[in-house]
Formats: C-alpha cells, sequence, structure tokens
C-alpha cells in the first residue's frame, strides 16, 4: 500500500506540477502582504482538495451518465495529458491551464482568487481529473481507493507548502530553475499521457476481439 501511495502521488504531483504555478501564482499576488498569501495558500489548497476529491468519487457517475466507457476516458485522458506535458516541456504552462494575461489582469481585481483561477484550472484541470477518474474506476477495491484519497489529501497540503513558500522557491530556483523543472515534469506527464493511451487502445482491441 506505501508503493501505491507514493506511486499515485508522483502520478498526481506530475500532472499537476505546483512548481510550475509559482510564477503565475506570484505574478496573480504580487499586491498581497505575506499573511494574505498565507491565507490564500490555504484556502486554495482547501478548494484544490474538494474539486479532485469530488471528482474521484463522482467519476462512475459522470462516466455512467454521459455515456462514456473506460477505455475512451483513457484515450481522451491520454491525449489532455500528452497535450499538457507537451506543453510543459515548449515553457507554456500558463497557456496549457488556460491561463491568459486577461485572466491574470482579472485576478488582481478579484476579491477571492483561490477558487478560480487559482484552484481550478491553474491547479486542478482536465489532465489531474481525468487520471482520478480513471483510477476510481480501474480500482474497486475501497482500500486502494482510500489510499488514492489519502493521496489526493497529501497533494493538497505540498500544494499549500509551494504556495506559501513560492517567494521563497522562486528566490532560490529563478524563473529559469523553475522553467527546466517544469520541462522535466513535461517530459514525465507526456510519458503518462502515452501510458493512458496505449492502455486504452490495447484494452479497446482485445474488447473487440472477444
Amino acid at each position: 500500500m506505501l508503493a501505491l501511495f507514493f506511486t499515485t502521488l508522483a502520478s498526481l504531483f506530475t500532472v499537476v506540477n505546483p512548481l510550475g504555478a509559482v510564477p503565475v501564482y506570484l505574478a496573480m499576488t504580487s499586491q498581497y502582504t505575506r499573511a494574505e498569501r498565507t491565507h490564500l495558500a490555504r484556502t486554495t489548497s482547501m478548494y484544490f482538495v474538494l474539486i479532485l476529491l469530488s471528482f474521484f468519487l463522482a467519476g462512475m457517475l459522470i462516466l455512467n451518465f454521459f455515456g462514456i466507457s473506460l477505455n475512451a476516458l483513457r484515450i481522451a485522458g491520454g491525449l489532455i495529458i500528452l497535450h499538457s506535458g507537451y506543453g510543459l516541456l515548449n515553457g507554456v504552462f500558463a497557456d496549457r491551464r488556460a491561463i491568459s494575461k486577461e485572466v491574470e489582469e482579472e485576478a488582481q481585481h478579484k476579491q477571492d482568487i483561490s477558487f478560480t483561477p487559482l484552484a481550478m484550472p491553474l491547479l486542478s484541470g482536465p489532465g489531474s481529473i481525468s487520471l482520478l477518474i480513471g483510477m476510481f474506476v480501474e480500482n474497486k477495491d475501497w482500500v486502494i481507493r482510500g489510499v488514492i484519497i489519502g493521496v489526493i489529501f497529501a497533494m493538497g497540503v505540498i500544494v499549500y507548502l509551494i504556495l506559501r513558500s513560492a517567494p521563497y522557491l522562486f528566490r532560490v530556483l529563478g524563473a529559469s530553475g523553475l522553467q527546466a523543472m517544469s520541462r522535466v515534469m513535461g517530459f514525465l506527464v507526456m510519458s503518462i499521457g502515452i501510458q493512458y493511451i496505449i492502455a486504452g487502445l490495447v484494452s479497446l482491441v482485445q474488447s473487440l476481439l472477444q
């Protein structure tokens, strides 16, 4: 179970890539005090956990309601994750998360930016959501599902710590360091996306042959 926990955490961390969100987060909170940033980091991480947890637990209902098969979800989710990874590899993290200059400017004037655009779509997006829905459907055992729920909460803590430490991380790593790490993450995200697509195609072919 411990191996499952860390494997799932590594996959989710790679797809979410909270380190890549640091420059965007700092740009949106340039006028915030330290106390305001701490509060914002806490509420953003809470919303982040609630969003992912909701989609994870409602995974089967979503698929049944729209009549989507697991193979279709794997292929579509894999394409989304692949697209997101390609964006990270090319240094366009914000664009792949639908965070444009207009969105950043609008965020400067919003009272609360913790839910949107920070928790969604900056941190929790189609890639992480499709990944978790796929995990819920693939794993029927509630013990395994409980481990994945624990991973979601652990990811929320990691997001909080990274956002709270964002100014320090930016000073230590710099824009170039964070971008370099995002590109490494991009390669790993693309690998996860390709693996998802292959799994969906293989399962689809097997079901057709039967």
